[in-house]
């Protein structure tokens, strides 16, 4: 799931050029295509004046996830943080060797297992991004935003444009079964819904054995839409509409 920043030299100009007894300036006028572009460059790196609204970031396929903010929950404040391999690798790793997470993840082994997975995303085009569930300022929980009308699993079921998709695993064992993963997934959807305007539903794709990852879709206000076969398992194709996000 992140620049030096130059500006154009303003000074005056060469100085003249200086031969015996003669001085002889150059008097070089640039074409007025290359004052405008030099212009344009110096008001882009000039600090904004006071009271402008800082500029919003740069469009991605998910809408900035990074710039989302917090949430509050019933649990506390809980943000997603992208994640950064340096600092996350071996924390991600431990829980991906979690048996109960493996059977379901299948990514047990070593530091290069995790690394692999989080490369095929971070070296990607923006489509998915892995993020560290941070809940009042402690990491518990990993999650990947995607764009599920540009996934694979568009393949396998009537997906409209901008669906965006949602994987989680929580970390901690003290955290799990405690409808904890019921109020975060409302939490996350809802910042889906709240920061993607073009999305008007949120798809999820849990194990049809994972009972428990189920039933906290479905109380986080999740419909079962249908059974869908994919490559590794048989899933339960979940979704959180935006028209009926207040009323489930």
């Amino acid at each position: 799931m992140p620049p030096t920043d130059t500006s154009p030299d303003t000074g005056a100009g060469p100085a003249p050029r200086t031969s015996q007894g003669n001085e002889d300036t150059l008097d070089l006028r640039l074409p007025d295509e290359f004052i405008a572009l030099f212009a344009s460059q110096e008001a882009a790196h000039a600090p904004p004046a006071p009271g402008t609204p800082p500029f919003p970031a740069e469009p991605d396929l998910l809408d900035s996830v990074a710039h989302w903010g917090p949430a509050d929950t019933p649990a506390g404040e809980f943000r997603l943080l992208p994640v950064r391999p340096a600092r996350d690798l071996a924390l991600l790793t431990r829980w991906m060797n979690d048996p109960v997470v493996a059977e379901f993840w299948e990514l047990a082994g070593g530091d290069d297992v995790t690394a692999g997975h989080l490369r095929t995303q971070l070296d990607g085009d923006g489509r998915s991004v892995p993020c560290l569930g941070v809940l009042d300022g402690t990491p518990m929980s990993y999650w990947e935003i995607y764009r599920a009308d540009l996934d694979p699993l568009a393949r396998h079921y009537p997906a409209r444009p901008h669906d965006t998709g949602i994987h989680l695993l929580i970390g901690g064992v003290a955290d799990r079964g405690c409808g904890l993963g019921t109020t975060l997934l409302r939490a996350v959807s809802d910042l889906v819904l709240d920061h993607r305007p073009t999305c008007s539903r949120v798809v999820a794709e849990p194990d049809l054995r994972n009972t428990p990852s189920v039933s906290a879709f479905l109380g986080a206000g999740f419909r079962l839409s249908e059974e869908i076969d994919l490559p590794r398992k048989r899933a339960a194709l979940m979704m959180r509409d935006r028209a009926h996000r207040h009323q489930l």
